[in-house]
Formats: structure tokens, sequence, C-alpha cells
């Protein structure tokens, strides 16, 4: 089998590292160009340097007719205006990782393959979830399914420093973030508009409110979002739901114990525990943010639109320890 022809635009950062580390060991992907306008010509091991000895890469220009598929990393707000300036060949696919499509403007098509597998499967252009929409929608896609959303939810969840993004900010440098928790965003996150799309095109009556609490952790990668609202079903009942919601899905697992987070940071699994506490659903949710809330993701919807097996490329192991 030839192997598909990859391009990365933005390529210095952490979502574009992953792909990287990812990539370089897919079966049937080659990486053929990485783009930065800040680091142009210089090795791929300069900028990422874990990949000293993995690659002869350097940061170069993009022949988008050479490519097969376009990876975009730019940050939110930069993909539109890229977009906007460039003429691509229409048959190139495109993978966005910023939030800029994620309402499925411009003909993207909302990329989270637990909800729209059959959809990602015939689109040439995606629109990456976000890390903690990610997390939470997979928590709770089965209620939806089932038309069990009928009250708030309320969900605390926590993230790594990686999620701010590779550019430093007061909030993100080592001696500010270390030893230290904060919340930010309470109840206006950027995420809520396409959690409750996301929901909506299962249960598209759900109204309720969705009160995220994000909370900035001391760690850098990962993300526990851990949340609950009202629920009168058998619990069997409900475990079942997840089951067999997820019967089809690679990368989703029901635990029947509380899980903790570094059974998947480095991978991209989400695993979910669940539990009632009198007419409450508890939901625990846990991925890595920058695998299955970006990079990961990305490229498994790269192997649901080439048709390739969901998990090529993504056979990782946790750190556990």
């Amino acid at each position: 089998m030839n192997k598909i022809k990859i391009a990365i635009e933005g390529g210095a950062g952490y979502t574009a590292g992953e792909l990287l580390r990812m990539l370089l060991r897919h079966p049937y992907a080659e990486v053929k160009y990485i783009h930065s306008e800040s680091n142009a010509g210089k090795p791929i091991s300069s900028i990422h340097t874990d990949l000293l000895g993995e690659t002869e890469l350097v940061f170069n220009d993009i022949d988008y007719s050479d490519c097969d598929v376009l990876f975009l990393c730019k940050g939110h707000g930069k993909s539109l205006l890229f977009l906007k300036n460039q003429s691509l060949p229409p048959t190139l696919k495109i993978i966005d990782l910023s939030q800029d499509f994620r309402q499925e403007d411009d003909g993207f098509t909302y990329g989270l393959p637990e909800l729209q597998l059959d959809k990602i499967q015939s689109t040439n252009k995606i629109a990456n979830p976000g890390c903690f929409a990610t997390s939470i929608e997979l928590a709770l896609l089965p209620l939806a399914a089932s038309g069990l959303l009928n009250d708030d939810i309320h969900i605390t969840a926590i993230t790594g420093s990686t999620g701010a993004g590779q550019a430093p900010t007061e909030t993100t440098h080592f001696s500010w973030r270390n030893n230290n928790i904060s919340v930010y965003k309470p109840f206006r996150h950027q995420h809520l508009k396409e959690i409750r799309m996301a929901i909506q095109k299962l249960q598209p009556g759900f109204g309720k409110d969705l009160n995220l609490i994000p909370v900035r952790g001391n760690f850098s990668r990962g993300i526990l979002a851990s949340m609950y609202t009202k629920c009168s079903e058998d619990f069997t009942y409900v475990k079942e739901i997840y089951r067999k919601y997820y019967s089809q899905h690679p990368f989703v697992f029901i635990s029947e114990v509380m899980p903790d987070l570094k059974q998947v940071v480095n991978t991209n699994k989400c695993i979910l525990y669940l539990e009632i506490f009198n007419d409450k659903l508890y939901i625990v949710s846990i991925i890595d943010n920058l695998i299955k809330g970006a990079s990961g993701q990305a490229i498994q919807n790269m192997n649901l639109m080439f048709g390739f097996p969901q998990d090529s490329g993504l056979q990782l192991k946790s750190i556990a320890f």
C-alpha cells in the first residue's frame, strides 16, 4: 500500500509535536512537509528535541499539490485566516485542530468519532474537538442517545499546563504553576458551545444548564472531568447503555473502579467511571489532553477518512508511573 503524504502547518507547537511523534511510526503515513514561519530551515529535532535521532526532517515550505492531508496546528483564530488566504487543491483533506470550525462552518465536520463515525468517513474537512469538550462529551453522549439528560449538569474538570499551548504566559510558567491550582473561566469556557452542540445532535430537545468549572492543574498533561446530573434510572441499565454505546469504539473504556490520570497519559484512551448516589449519576472521564484531546484524535479522524483501522499509529502505552 502506498503511504499517504502528510503536511503539518504550524509545526512548532505541542499539538504538532505530538502529531509527529505518532505519524513517524504510522504504518500508512509519510510526513512530507512541516511548516513553521519562525523556524524555517531548522531541523525538526531542534524544536521537538525528543525526536533527535528519529527523523532528519527540517521545517520546510509545503507543496500542497503533493499532499493527501493537511493538519492545521496554527491556533485559534489563525486557521480561518489561513484558509481564506490559500488556494488549496479541492482533493486535499484538512484536519483543523483549532476551534475555528467546530460549529461545522464552511463544510467542516465535527470530528468526534464516537459521535459522527459515518460522517467523518465521508468528509474532506474535519474540525477536531476541544480537549475539555472531548472528555465531557464522551461522558455524556450515551445518556443523550437514550434521551436521559433531563436536568442540569454540573462539571468540574482539571487540566494540565499543556492545555494552554506552548507560548509562555503568566499562568503557565513553572514558578506560578508548580504547587498551585486555580479556577479559570467558570461557567463561560469556550468549549461549552460545542459540548451543547454535540449533545443536541443526539438529544435535540436538551436545554438544561451545563455548569463547567475548569481548573488549572499543577501537572503537564491530562484531563480529569468529574460531573453529575439527576438520573432516576436503574444503575445496571445505565451501565448497559454505556457499554452498548461504546461497544464499537476502540478507545473508550468503562472502569469498575475509580481511575487515575496516569492510566491514560500518552494514550488515545478515554476511561469512564460511573456511580449512583441517591438520585444522581456521577461520572468521571479521563483523557490525555494532547492525544485523545487533540493530536491522537486528529490521527484517528485521518484513519477514518482514508479507510485505515482506527487504531493505526495509535497503539500507545500509558506512562503508568
